[in-house]
């Protein structure tokens, strides 16, 4: 540009207004996941910049469509172990409603080759049983359909915070111990029937006594579960009074809450676990017939508050929930949750009957209905006037109401 003259350099105010409101992001936190995808969270707030500064602002004044993800994905490497599965096995009737079960295993990303079981223990893991259909049965054509066969066995129980006080006043729950042979009306044999019945069937219950023993040795399946639940204000705590697992063969004791998370074989006669919250959920793998433990539960009154006045607790298999809950000097701006436990062998319906977000594009990101999975901790978020139908894939939901 040698030959051109050159042109003054000068500066002129282009514009003297103050730059509008925008979103600010700060540094992700820590990965939910030590491997394989996690989440990490972000703090999003609305800033302006004025007189050179920059002044926090209240979220409206933002534009609401434009505003990053509080949550964002994550990985920092690749898990040396996975979760695997085989395939679904053929419906177990031949016409009606059955199930299809599938077999888990502890797989190395690097050999390919299954492990102990025990390297997956902190990994989510997908169902291992499914409902399936083979077509109404002949008997039934015309009366009802394939769906109304699917009964639930679990005793109804519906447990509030409100109602928390009213529940000890009268003692214990009216549940059964087993909390679903006994539900059943099937003609009985005698007690010797009854009781074998009973011994068979405590895999997949909930347990909603104050107190009680469970007889987990013998059972036919690999894998059995059981769950126990109290009202909110309440802890558990278990001991181990018998146990015949055979530790070398992979046999093992897990104990999961929303607090904890407690794997064990060797030394447990005699050892206690506190739940830390008001259920726990106890599962038991054995390879060797006849194997098994015998626990007995207690509960008491929780020594930390691990909920909120305006939190619920629900215990299957059906109930309502209504929000927001009203409570005499109460910050209406406080996270509201219902917690949803059913017994191990069953699963979750979430239907929205009516609600109301406020309109859509008006604030719709501070106020919304999150749904979490507690087995595989995802999340779902449902906005505006959305009525929604959420389906678990385990037996325990958690819900949150925001603003």
């Amino acid at each position: 540009c040698q030959p051109v003259p050159k042109p003054e350099s000068r500066v002129e105010v282009c514009d003297l207004n103050p730059c509008p409101p925008r979103w600010k992001v700060t540094p992700a936190g820590p990965c939910s996941s030590s491997c394989g995808l996690g989440l990490a969270v972000q703090l999003v707030t609305c800033v302006q910049i004025l007189h050179g500064q920059e002044v926090l602002q209240e979220e409206h004044l933002c534009p609401v469509a434009e505003k990053p993800l509080t949550s964002v994905p994550c990985v920092i490497r690749t898990c040396s172990y996975e979760w695997s599965f085989s395939e679904w096995s053929e419906c177990s009737t031949s016409c009606g409603n059955g199930i299809q079960t599938r077999q888990d295993f502890c797989l190395s990303s690097l050999t390919h080759k299954p492990v102990n079981p025990l390297f997956c223990r902190r990994f989510p893991k997908a169902i291992v049983v499914r409902g399936c259909s083979a077509g109404p049965c002949p008997q039934q054509e015309g009366t009802r359909s394939p769906g109304a066969q699917l009964q639930p066995v679990t005793p109804a129980t519906h447990l509030t915070a409100a109602a928390a006080a009213t529940e000890h006043r009268h003692k214990d729950l009216a549940v059964p111990l087993s909390g679903g042979p006994q539900e059943q009306t099937e003609p009985s044999g005698g007690e010797e029937d009854t009781a074998k019945r009973s011994f068979l069937c405590v895999c997949g219950n909930l347990f909603l006594n104050a107190t009680g023993t469970i007889n987990m040795t013998g059972v036919e399946s690999r894998d059995c579960t059981v769950a126990i639940g109290r009202p909110l204000r309440e802890e558990i705590s278990v001991t181990i009074l018998e146990s015949s697992l055979n530790c070398s063969a992979g046999e093992v004791l897990l104990f999961s809450g929303r607090m904890m998370w407690r794997t064990g074989c060797r030394k447990l006669p005699l050892s206690l676990i506190n739940s830390r919250t008001n259920t726990l959920i106890v599962k038991q793998r054995v390879v060797l017939p006849g194997n098994g433990v015998i626990l007995q539960y207690n509960s008491r009154t929780a020594t930390k508050k691990y909920y909120q006045d305006c939190d619920q607790q629900l215990f299957g298999p059906q109930g309502e929930i209504v929000n927001p809950v009203q409570l005499p000097d109460e910050r209406q701006e406080v996270v509201c949750r219902t917690f949803i436990t059913v017994a191990p062998r069953q699963r979750i319906s979430i239907r929205a009957l009516s609600t109301d977000l406020g309109p859509e594009g008006n604030h719709t990101h501070f106020n919304y209905i999150l749904v979490r999975d507690v087995s595989t901790m995802k999340t779902v978020v449902f906005r505006g006037k959305q009525q929604f139908l959420w389906q678990s894939t385990g037996s325990q939901a958690e819900i949150e109401f925001h603003e």
